[in-house]
């Protein structure tokens, strides 16, 4: 429901904030007072096409901010959470619009700027205009289907619609799927078999990099540890490793240290004590810790695990997969996926056929199910269609259209255009003559005829009616006494179920709402500007006496304005 509605700077009017409320809200005044303006205005806060003259002169810019009080489950709030912008259901959503003097507007939804297009789309769902030359909702096609099915469909029926053309679109997708994956295979089939060949003959491991790369590094330490302890015994024993034989091994070096020493010894022994007797002895120590040396070499040669087949098996497989990984740009702990995957694509070509055939007879049976599903929706639409007519013909001759023929069409689709909504187009079509085709609501009837058409189309789906607020501009245009009180009655019934505003010059009309709006243009200051005052009950008697008499109001027409407001 529109709850607020604040304009700067428009046209004749500076400053001016109103606020509604629910049930039948009337704007009335003189030919010219500025009635239009605050259609204009709100057209503006709804994302209207911008004109630069809307802009008061003299101002730098216009501005427009509309507030709404959408339900809880509006689909407004899906928009505005499909659009990134945060809104909790059921919470206050205000539309802003700001138009430079130069032209260029700026939009927004609760402060945050967005794009025109979405501000039209949250307009469409918030607001439905009907007027002497515009008409949003009930003239557009598009939405016909759905006034139908609201009126009189049952919701499983049209959703049952929905979802077998999504199970039937996603079989489709599965098997085009498919067949693109086969028709790839195909093509590439021989690179698959020497792919599949080459990785099942190298058979790589899951972890294999890391653990051949430990083995590597393990292997690596071994030989280079193995060649060292080699190195220190061939030091030892040079004549026994390949080196110059007339080297003296460092054991018989010591030996005959220690005999040319003990040469010098008497063959009695010295009682005095021996000055060679340490050197002896640290000849024999040496000698010892030499024999030592060598025994530990030996069992270190003997205890070493270098095998240079194993180092060289080892890096020849790492390598092996590394290339293969790079061939295929993957990573090497990849290459077991890969050949899986690359497997399950070859053996795909051999069984695909089977699979493809399946899946053509799934798309069959899924598009049987929704031709069977759209053919019930037919049915409920025809007869939905049949009730609505004979509603909405009800309605027309108090509306003086009783010459009006209002049909309900339902045209069935090429194949090609068919989808989640049916088979079949809907469309509101009226004949406001005898012997008239029937045609588009907006081409046939004039203006006035239009309006009450669509008052009519109003009053019998207005109980499943998504849009929370509707405006008319002089639907009464052209008509009054008994045509203009039936115009009243019905705005006053549509107002039961949704707020309603109308600009009126009828008294019938705006004796009907639960709120009234005076108009008017005054000059100060010999500037014009645009006023509007909320009417009290005295001061309301007296506008509709103005209606009913012009200028001069009189008691009669005073009496006569009470007996209007009196009126049920």
């Amino acid at each position: 429901m529109l709850t607020a509605l604040a304009i700067r700077d428009v046209v004749l009017i500076e400053r001016l904030d109103l606020a509604f409320g629910p049930g039948l809200t009337v704007l009335t005044g003189e030919t010219g007072a500025g009635k239009s303006i605050l259609l204009d205005s709100l057209g503006l806060a709804l994302g209207a096409r911008a004109d630069a003259g809307l802009v008061r002169a003299g101002a730098a810019q216009a501005a427009v901010t509309a507030s709404f009080t959408p339900p809880p489950d509006h689909p407004c709030f899906a928009v505005l959470t499909e659009a990134g912008l945060a809104a909790e259901p059921g919470e206050a959503l205000v539309l802003r619009r700001v138009l430079g003097a130069d032209g260029r507007s700026r939009g927004f939804v609760n402060d945050a700027p967005v794009g025109l297009a979405l501000l039209r789309r949250l307009a469409g769902l918030l607001v439905e205009v009907q007027g002497q030359h515009e008409q949003m909702g009930l003239a557009d096609p598009a939405g016909h289907a759905g006034l139908l099915d609201g009126f009189g469909v049952p919701a499983a029926t049209v959703g049952a619609v929905a979802a077998s053309w999504r199970a039937w679109r996603a079989a489709e997708a599965s098997l085009r799927a498919a067949e693109d994956a086969r028709e790839a295979a195909s093509r590439d089939q021989e690179w698959l078999t020497h792919a599949v060949d080459e990785l099942s003959r190298l058979a790589p491991m899951p972890d294999e990099e890391a653990s051949l790369a430990a083995e590597r590094l393990a292997l690596q330490q071994a030989e280079r540890r193995a060649e060292a302890v080699a190195a220190a015994a061939a030091e030892l024993s040079p004549a026994g490793h390949g080196r110059d034989r007339r080297a003296t091994p460092p054991a018989a070096a010591l030996r005959a240290a220690a005999r040319a020493l003990q040469k010098l010894i008497p063959p009695g022994g010295d009682l005095g004590g021996n000055p060679l007797d340490p050197a002896l002895a640290a000849l024999e120590r040496a000698e010892e810790a030499l024999a030592e040396a060598e025994t530990l070499l030996s069992r270190l040669a003997a205890e070493a695990d270098a095998d240079p087949r194993r180092l060289e098996a080892a890096e020849e497989r790492l390598f092996a997969l590394r290339a293969a990984a790079r061939k295929h740009g993957v990573a090497v702990a990849e290459l077991p996926a890969l050949l899986d995957a690359l497997a399950a694509r070859l053996a795909g070509l051999h069984d695909s056929a089977d699979r493809i055939a399946a899946l053509r007879e799934h798309v069959a049976a899924a598009r049987g199910d929704y031709v069977t599903a759209a053919a019930a929706l037919s049915v409920a639409r025809a007869a939905a269609a049949r009730r609505i007519e004979k509603a909405v013909g009800r309605e027309l001759p108090p509306l003086r259209l009783d010459k009006a023929r209002f049909v309900v069409a339902l045209e069935p689709l090429p194949e090609a255009e068919w989808g989640p909504g049916g088979t079949e187009t809907v469309r509101f079509l009226i004949a406001t003559n005898p012997g008239q085709a029937p045609g588009p609501l907006g081409r046939v009837a004039s203006g006035g005829e239009l309006s009450r058409l669509m008052l009519a189309l109003k009053v019998v789906l207005a109980a499943g009616a998504a849009v929370p607020s509707l405006i008319f501009d002089e639907v009464d245009a052209g008509i009054g006494g008994a045509t203009a009180a039936a115009v009243g009655e019905r705005l006053a019934r549509v107002a039961e179920r949704v707020q309603v505003l109308v600009v009126t010059h009828s008294p019938q009309v705006a004796a009907r709402g639960t709120a009234h709006l005076l108009v008017a243009k005054v000059v100060a200051g010999g500037q014009a500007t645009t006023r509007v005052t909320p009417l009290a009950p005295s001061a309301r008697r007296e506008e509709i006496a103005r209606m009913l008499a012009g200028e001069q109001v009189t008691e009669a027409a005073r009496a006569a304005a009470t007996a209007l407001l009196a009126e049920p």
